[in-house]
């Protein structure tokens, strides 16, 4: 009869740290889908606002315009017009301050600038984990192929039986640790690639609208249609 052999062969099988590198290759795999999915999200959300924030120029007014943007929930480029306001009405209304040595162009730049920063850092929350995940995953399940394969011989040279049925099977089922490790870190790292796409779109996006909001905030008209310098 021919014996059944497989993951679960592995766990019954194998030592203490055999499942943990298991239960560990289970874990990433787990995180990395989570990230991927969270991020993914929120990344096809912020591209459908960066595609309709033209909406805003359309606007006959500000209020208008905001009150377009905000119908998208987080939306960061109806954040970005808040900031730009904000720092417009704050230039305006404030006397004797620090910032009243810069200019109200020098004002709002730093304001706008300031947020997409912050909003850059938002959007690349979790990508750090694919990364690691992506770099570390094949050589977790490697390190598990080696200690498989290190018991295997153990046991064969203990037996002293060396026949192919013997060692096919054990050396095998190790092996299939660097196939798990693979099959965590190949989606980790193509997951981590489209989501800094997606980003720089977005990013992209953000600083072309934020260098309309200047020239609109500073002169009282947009620059241009399609301007793509940023702040």
């Amino acid at each position: 009869m021919i014996p059944s052999f497989g993951l679960s062969h592995v766990w019954t099988q194998g030592d203490a740290i055999t499942r943990l590198i298991l239960v560990a290759l289970l874990s990433m795999s787990v995180m990395s889908w989570g990230v991927i999915v969270v991020k993914a999200r929120e990344v096809w959300r912020h591209k459908q606002s960066a595609m309709n924030s033209e909406q805003f120029w359309h606007a006959t007014s500000l209020a208008e315009g905001l009150a377009v943007l905000s119908q998208r929930p987080d939306n960061l480029f109806h954040s970005l017009a808040q900031v730009g306001q904000e720092a417009t009405e704050h230039h305006q209304a404030a006397q004797k301050q620090l910032h009243d040595r810069l200019d109200i162009s020098d004002w709002i730049t730093r304001s706008l600038r300031n947020s997409i920063d912050d909003y850059t850092s938002q959007l690349q929350n979790g990508l750090a984990i694919l990364a690691s995940i992506g770099s570390t995953a094949p050589f977790v399940g490697l390190f598990g192929t080696v200690w498989g394969i290190y018991h295997a011989l153990v046991s064969i040279a203990l037996t002293g039986n060396a026949s192919m049925a013997a060692v096919a099977g054990p050396i095998g089922e190790t092996l299939v640790m660097t196939a798990l490790g693979l099959a965590v870190a190949i989606p980790a790292v193509l997951g981590y690639n489209a989501l800094v796409r997606g980003n720089k779109f977005i990013i992209a996006r953000m600083s072309r609208f934020a260098h309309d909001l200047h020239a609109y905030f500073v002169t009282g008209t947009r620059t241009s249609a399609g301007g793509s310098h940023g702040v």
